[in-house]
């Protein structure tokens, strides 16, 4: 089911280009679990997808430019607008989901480290031109 009984009050609605690598990545990267997925009528382009992931959800499909409209993936754009960002219990959650992200195809571009705010946070770039934050409080010193 695309929409189930108690839907987030807020959603990302991911545009990429090669909807079913990007599951994939997802899958890979960030454990996410996709639970509904529809395809366009080409076979090959994701109409729409709900993945779950990071114990909330994200919404996913492919560009089609023939519809018209302004979203389009962020390499059609030249680069993301925004960062998703993922708050994570500890320091060393932000560490290891970094390193399985790279791990399985992500660029980081800020390596993971200890900010001002009083937390361990470092950010990267998905394959599909999508930019991921990861926050952890830091211990109490």
């Amino acid at each position: 089911m695309a929409f189930g009984p108690n839907p987030p009050s807020l959603q990302a609605h991911l545009c990429v280009k090669g909807g079913l690598q990007a599951i994939a990545f997802y899958e890979k990267a960030f454990g996410a679990e996709c639970t509904f997925k529809q395809m366009a009528q080409d076979g090959v382009r994701v109409l729409h997808a709900n993945l779950a992931l990071f114990g909330s959800e994200i919404l996913l499909h492919d560009e089609f430019p023939e519809f018209g409209g302004p979203v389009a993936s962020p390499h059609a754009h030249g680069g993301a607008s925004i960062a998703l960002n993922v708050n994570l219990p500890s320091p060393s959650d932000v560490d290891a989901a970094m390193a399985r992200a790279e791990a399985a195809g992500a660029i980081t571009f800020m390596p993971a480290g200890d900010v001002f705010w009083g937390a361990r946070y470092g950010r990267l770039t998905d394959p599909f031109g999508h930019v991921w934050a990861f926050n952890a409080p830091l211990a109490p010193g």
